[in-house]
């Protein structure tokens, strides 16, 4: 095992992020799961995309009063695995979700498709839905409410950033039955700790 300082790990991210969706533009890159402590105490996994990495996180949306939302309100500690099989990668980051400021969210949302946009208003994630003719109701609804206008974005509605403070790029080499783990920690200067090991 070695260790040094480096600089941000998602320069690595980065790399390995467009690596996997050149070899393998069938596979969803983007797609990861999130991990949150539920409000029973009980860790919570769900499928949620990625839709942009910064320098400081690693970014999604999602409905505020959903069960992730309620979670996350609670206790931000989170965790993410991208899952590249394909490529026989994944990465593991550990940090804290924050809420990305209104005018962000709002600027996400204006760019999505307008039945997108209906469908942040006609669908409560998390809440139980009759039948399938209510949410069809309530989408025509939606429809005809904001026919011919600009549809705003929800307030229970936006964006989510997560601000990493472990980073672990892991590569599985069946040939010799080992994998690489090269994990980033952040120190309390905001610089990161490098450290490469190996497990079988």
């Amino acid at each position: 095992m070695s260790s040094t300082n480096d600089y941000n790990p998602i320069a690595h991210f980065q790399k390995w992020f467009h690596e996997v969706d050149m070899a393998h533009p069938e596979d969803e890159v983007n797609t990861m799961l999130l991990s949150t402590i539920g409000l029973d105490g009980f860790p919570k996994n769900r499928i949620v995309l990625l839709k942009r990495f910064t320098w400081e996180g690693f970014v999604f949306f999602t409905n505020y009063n959903s069960d992730k939302g309620k979670a996350i309100a609670k206790n931000n500690k989170v965790s993410v695995v991208f899952n590249w099989s394909s490529s026989r990668r994944e990465v593991l980051i550990i940090g804290k979700a924050e809420k990305l400021p209104k005018n962000l969210s709002e600027g996400y949302f204006e760019s999505r498709p307008r039945g997108s946009k209906l469908s942040a208003w006609a669908s409560q994630q998390s809440d139980v839905i009759p039948s399938r003719e209510v949410l069809d109701d309530r989408l025509m609804y939606y429809e005809l409410n904001f026919k011919n206008k600009t549809i705003p974005k929800p307030e229970y509605w936006g964006g989510y950033i997560i601000k990493p403070s472990q980073i672990r790029f892991i590569e599985h080499d069946r040939l010799v039955g080992f994998s690489r783990i090269t994990q980033y920690d952040l120190q309390s200067d905001y610089s990161w700790l490098k450290e490469i090991k190996y497990c079988k």
